[in-house]
């Protein structure tokens, strides 16, 4: 195996040389444990930890490794390593932590595309859809859905549902799958590239491991029968793993997610609702806020059919939470701020009443 079947490129060689990280091997996270990572290279997997000054210097969850990064090691002993630095990051999948209003949880690093998988049973909820969308459109990582567990409907309802979601999310591309039939299984195997990195995107017991088990043909993520009560997989993936596959391309797998809170994602909203971005500037009133004004040309379009109600309303909610996140970062930002002049002021008082 080669850097390049990981996903090293021309820029990574560039950003090494600048950096005069020569001296260093080059390697990439596929697997993060609270302090600890292991750091695949082109030879090697190794049990990797950060250079004290990295670790110290931390100002955010941004200055620390996360799956996906490629960092600058240098090998102490056998399997081991320590991590010197981190290469810039062309994306970041990130969520709004869940139980915090001012903090990030980054999902991965440096992903090319994001695999979106919602089972067509108990699961499915095209809210959820486009949240995962936005998130996706937030990082600049191309989108592709997957409707697992064709085999639990009936081919009206199947087509029913791909109705529905074609309606709402109009320019990404839908695949149907049923990782027990395997039907939709060699459409999934063509999407992917050799160096490309895909994220495996969804809630608990949608079918991701199984289908990352699928895609390798082995056993590599363990998996759960589906339960006869809810009608769906139970939760097995407990970390997030990156594995890079023998035919080509690498694939990050993930714990389920359920909440999927927006952070900052302006430009994730208005390229996951562009067509209300857009109606918004043929509205009578420049600081129309689109919820009762006469001559607002999106509760028009909404009121005609044009925009689906449901999905405007799902619009409103993530701008409202990202609006609340925005704030509540700021607020965060200026207690830090003021607690940092108590400290200095309270340090030059001590310094005073020494003398």
């Amino acid at each position: 195996m080669t850097l390049e079947d990981l996903g090293y490129n021309k820029a990574l060689d560039d950003y090494r040389k600048e950096q005069n990280f020569d001296s260093f091997a080059i390697g990439r996270v596929i697997l993060e444990h609270k302090d600890r990572y292991v750091v695949k290279t082109g030879t090697a997997e190794l049990e990797s930890e950060l250079i004290g000054n990295m670790r110290f210097t931390a100002e955010s969850r941004y200055d620390l490794p996360a799956v996906g990064d490629w960092v600058a090691i240098s090998e102490y002993d056998e399997n081991k390593s320590l991590i010197h630095g981190i290469f810039p990051r062309h994306s970041i999948l990130e969520r709004q932590a869940v139980g915090t209003s001012a903090q990030v949880q980054i999902i991965a690093t440096n992903i090319d595309y994001g695999l979106i998988v919602q089972s067509v049973n108990r699961d499915y909820n095209i809210n959820r859809l486009e949240r995962y969308l936005t998130i996706c459109n937030t990082a600049n990582v191309a989108p592709i859905v997957v409707l697992s567990k064709i085999d639990l409907v009936d081919e009206k309802k199947l087509n029913a549902l791909l109705t529905e979601v074609k309606k709402r999310i109009k320019t990404v591309p839908v695949y149907g799958l049923s990782n027990h039939t395997r039907i939709g299984l060699e459409e999934i195997k063509a999407l992917i590239k050799h160096g490309k990195t895909y994220c495996l995107l969804g809630s608990s017991g949608v079918g991701k491991s199984t289908l990352l088990n699928q895609l390798t043909a082995k056993t590599l993520m363990p998996t759960a029968a589906i339960s006869e009560k809810i009608d769906r997989g139970k939760h097995i993936t407990t970390h997030r793993e990156l594995v890079v596959l023998e035919s080509g391309g690498i694939l990050i797998d993930n714990p389920g997610m359920r909440e999927i809170g927006i952070t900052t994602s302006s430009a994730g909203l208005e390229t996951t609702f562009d067509v209300v971005i857009e109606l918004a500037q043929n509205c009578k009133f420049s600081d129309c806020t689109h919820t009762n004004e006469k001559g607002c040309a999106i509760l028009t379009a909404v009121a005609s059919g044009e925009i689906d109600s449901d999905s405007y309303a799902n619009f409103q909610k993530m701008e409202k939470e990202r609006d609340f996140f925005e704030s509540s970062v700021a607020e965060k930002k200026k207690k830090d701020k003021d607690l940092g002049k108590l400290i200095k002021n309270m340090k030059k008082e001590r310094n005073r009443n020494r003398y």
